[in-house]
């Protein structure tokens, strides 16, 4: 870490990027369940 970053606190920017991936992973994987049993009805 740089001596002029703030302490313990990632840039808006990258909270924001970690929050849309955490939403991206749990939509895709919701996606993933709904496909399994689309595919196991047919």
């Amino acid at each position: 870490m740089l001596w002029s970053d703030p302490e313990n606190e990632p840039p808006k920017e990258l909270r924001d990027a970690q929050a849309m991936m955490r939403r991206a992973g749990l939509f895709l994987a919701l996606a993933m369940v709904i496909a399994m049993l689309v595919a196991g009805l047919h």
